[in-house]
């Protein structure tokens, strides 16, 4: 299987550059995952596709403001840090640039001194180890410092830092966001509820490796980076308990994906747990959880739209592609949604 088969042509102005005033306004293109056939309608109307007694599986990651902008210490050259993982305490992996001017031992100076940075040494793919200095609390220093770290193909300045935030993100450690979930308001979330839909929170912190390029042509070839997962008891009883009792779970993003395909055992079942995954799913994949997925339009060439392909196929994914492109959906991070589904599960009931 070829990067190059997962290609497709994006027109430029369909990537999203601001997010809508009302998250629920977005588009949702229907992908039936076993026909193929499409349908249009809004974000707003998910519950329509939903059965009392499915379960929806949200990200509850929160992203921290993870772009830091300084100066290396001893020539005032502007530097930019992107936090990627905690290894731990002041110690962080980070990308770096320019990395050609960041050697062990150099130091970056941010905020006009309220946090110092010591490069300690390289981290995979040119990453850095970086140990911070500062007074007082680190979130509340990086909360004043740091800035979201919106995807380079987003060019506008964000304007609230909490529209690249889910309205539910509660454990802070991602260096991106779970997009699929952006669309969600509270008060939709209340009508699933009251609908009898099933609301299993799990956390997984993005990391960067998801979004990465795929750079062989061979894609059993990728390496995914590792990310952290957590998954409660409350959680894994509820996945479970719709499983055996004949209901949907449908997964939020590829991010709740990855973390409930990744902890399940061989048979489907989840427990309380926390580890780490690099799983990478693509065609050819067998799901052991997951029956349904909402996510956004990716990337062409991506893992994600690799993941997406494992669930509907290769062809039917690309097609609906084709099609969103055609009627001018708005792509990526702010842009319009996916659910793939399958038709007979609400139309029958």
């Amino acid at each position: 299987m070829k990067t190059s088969d997962f290609n497709f042509e994006l027109p430029q102005e369909l990537i999203a550059q601001d997010p809508l005033e009302d998250r629920s306004s977005s588009r949702l293109l229907l992908l039936d995952k076993n026909t193929g056939e499409l349908s249009h309608h809004y974000f707003y109307e998910i519950g329509d596709f939903l059965n009392p007694g499915d379960c929806l599986v949200l990200n509850d990651t929160k992203v921290i403001p993870a772009r830091l902008l300084g100066i290396k210490e001893d020539t005032g050259a502007g530097i930019e840090l992107l936090l990627l993982k905690r290894r731990e305490d002041d110690i962080w992996e980070t990308l770096v640039k320019p990395g050609k001017k960041l050697k062990p031992g150099a130091r970056v100076v941010f905020g006009e001194g309220l946090l110092h940075g010591e490069i300690l040494d390289y981290a995979e793919e040119g990453n850095r180890l970086v140990k911070f200095y500062y007074d007082g609390i680190f979130e509340e220093v990086l909360d004043q410092l740091g800035e979201m770290p919106l995807p380079p193909y987003i060019t506008h300045k964000l304007k609230d830092k909490d529209r690249y935030q889910t309205v539910y993100a509660k454990y802070e450690g991602s260096a991106a966001a779970p997009t699929a979930g952006l669309h969600f308001t509270k008060p939709l979330l209340k009508k699933l509820e009251e609908k009898g839909v099933e609301i299993a929170y799990v956390t997984l912190h993005v990391g960067l490796g998801t979004f990465r390029p795929v750079k062989v042509e061979d894609v059993s070839q990728h390496h995914m980076h590792s990310e952290y997962y957590m998954i409660t008891k409350e959680a894994a009883d509820k996945i479970n308990h719709a499983k055996e009792t004949g209901h949907k779970v449908i997964c939020v993003g590829t991010t709740s994906c990855r973390t409930i395909e990744s902890a399940a055992d061989e048979n489907g079942h989840l427990k309380e747990c926390c580890d780490n995954t690099s799983i990478f799913i693509y065609p050819g994949y067998h799901f052991k959880v997951l029956d349904g997925l909402i996510t956004n339009f990716h990337l062409p060439e991506s893992t994600l739209v690799m993941l997406v392909s494992a669930l509907a196929g290769k062809d039917s994914v690309l097609h609906a592609y084709e099609e969103a492109i055609k009627e001018r959906y708005r792509f990526f991070s702010f842009g319009d949604a996916m659910f793939i589904t399958d038709f007979n599960w609400f139309t029958n009931q």
